[in-house]
């Protein structure tokens, strides 16, 4: 069940109509239950899994509170069978196939691959949620869970459930302990958020989609059309990413649950690691917390910084997806917030105008790997003649018209001018209101004749 289906509409429609005449304890039951039903509508064998993960991590998070002497050894069954389960669906196939290239490569007898796992949707996503939450518990950021159903519903909550944002229990689970009341601002912004990301997966992403699919799809671009679908993909997978992130914001916010920002305008970023701080942040968050700043962060000096830098960023490529292509794409960003902490060292002068301007055009190149798998079409066509000048520069003006929304809600949304429409309940009704109709009208208009599926829906 995807965010732009009718199924998906009427299934909130219904939650959100009985929803605010129940207690807390049978809100709790519903939004669960309606978990499950969303997860599993296409293949019901996925809940299953998401129950397995469910069962291990309330018990496992119980007996560590309550078990400081073996909490280590609880701690690890937690880690082991949630990724395990990861390493399984998601990186089986992977690995098989890795092996038997390497033994092609040198010569030696190799086999054909036909290990074919079904990867549950939004696995990596709920695994560093509930592995998360455990190690939280384990290092007593937080207590753990004694109601079941309020575990069972942190890690399955549908709105977030399939691609983000990644929770922590500090915040989550105390708006799960209390009993939501109906509130008609924040209703109001649930429904605006709803009608933007709407607009911004089925105008933007979906129309500059297809720009990016006829360009990936042609076996000899050109190095100047391969540009321009490179750079065309960045502004489909943020307004992809973030459109999917408000739906799920507003959904919840319907329902009365704030989820975390994951995306702050990283188009605006002065920096790599300002890009981080604002694209995917619950991601970048996370694996701050609990890969990098474990390993030793920067306490250790330049060396051993720069090697958990690499370490980080390559497991977050490789959390993208089962191919080296996200590898790449993790050190690429490893190695560019490295140049950059030179290049700062040794006192490089720059302005904010000309730093972003830069790492807006790094980071846009960037997606070359995440998007292309074949490292020898990248090799081919990166810096290959140009060709179809004319069509080239067309269908960049083209994307380049779909995502003027994004800068202009990056514009409005400078906390200088949001101030002067959010200062009182008149004005942020009006804006709010004309947003939403602006929205839903565009849609209708403007909408891509196809839809794809969510790109983070694949992780």
């Amino acid at each position: 069940m995807t965010f732009q289906s009718l199924e998906y509409a009427v299934l909130l429609a219904l939650v959100f109509a009985v929803y605010w005449f129940m207690s807390r304890r049978y809100q709790n039951y519903l939004l669960l239950g309606a978990s499950y039903v969303f997860y599993s509508y296409a293949d019901v064998r996925m809940a299953l899994l998401l129950g397995g993960y469910t069962l291990v991590t309330y018990f496992s998070a119980r007996r560590i509170e309550e078990d400081s002497v073996n909490a280590r050894r609880y701690l690890a069954v937690v880690l082991i069978a949630s990724l395990g389960a990861l390493a399984f669906f998601k990186y089986a196939g992977f690995f098989v196939e890795s092996i038997a290239d390497a033994l092609n490569l040198v010569g030696l007898a190799s086999f054909d691959s036909t290990l074919k796992i079904i990867l549950p949707v939004g696995i990596s996503f709920y695994t560093f949620q509930s592995i998360g939450y455990v190690i939280d518990v384990y290092k007593k950021r937080t207590h753990a869970m004694q109601n079941f159903v309020d575990t069972a519903l942190f890690i399955s909550f549908f709105p977030q459930l399939v691609a983000g944002p990644i929770e922590r229990a500090s915040k989550l689970f105390p708006q799960l302990e209390t009993r939501r009341a109906f509130n008609v601002d924040r209703t109001a912004s649930g429904i605006t958020l709803l009608a933007w990301g709407l607009f911004k997966k089925l105008v933007i992403a979906d129309n500059v989609g297809m720009i990016v699919g006829n360009v990936f799809s042609a076996s000899q671009p050109g190095g100047t059309m391969l540009w321009v679908g490179v750079f065309a993909f960045g502004i489909q997978i943020l307004a992809d990413f973030s459109g999917y992130t408000d739906i799920a914001r507003g959904s919840a916010r319907l329902l009365g649950i704030d989820l975390s920002v994951n995306f702050k305008h990283p188009w605006l970023a002065s920096s790599p690691a300002d890009f981080w701080r604002r694209w995917h942040i619950t991601l970048s968050e996370w694996l701050r917390d609990y890969v990098y700043i474990p390993l030793g962060g920067d306490r250790n000096g330049k060396r051993r910084t720069a090697i958990n830098v690499v370490i980080t960023f390559a497991l977050g490529g490789l959390w993208h997806g089962a191919a080296w292509n996200f590898v790449l794409w993790g050190l690429f960003h490893a190695g560019f917030i490295l140049a950059w902490r030179v290049l700062k060292a040794a006192g490089t002068p720059s302005n904010r105008a000309v730093s972003t301007l830069a790492t807006f055009l790094v980071i846009g190149a960037s997606w070359l790997p995440f998007r292309e798998s074949d490292l020898t079409y990248m090799a081919d066509n990166i810096f290959g003649a140009p060709q179809e000048a004319r069509l080239s520069v067309a269908l960049a003006i083209t994307a380049l018209l779909y995502s003027l929304p994004l800068w202009l809600h990056a514009i409005v949304d400078r906390p200088a001018i949001s101030s002067l429409w959010t200062r009182n309940d008149v004005s942020r009704t009006a804006v709010f209101t004309i947003l939403t109709l602006t929205s839903f009208v565009a849609i209708l208009a403007l909408r891509a004749d196809t839809t794809a599926e969510f790109i983070y829906f694949r992780f």
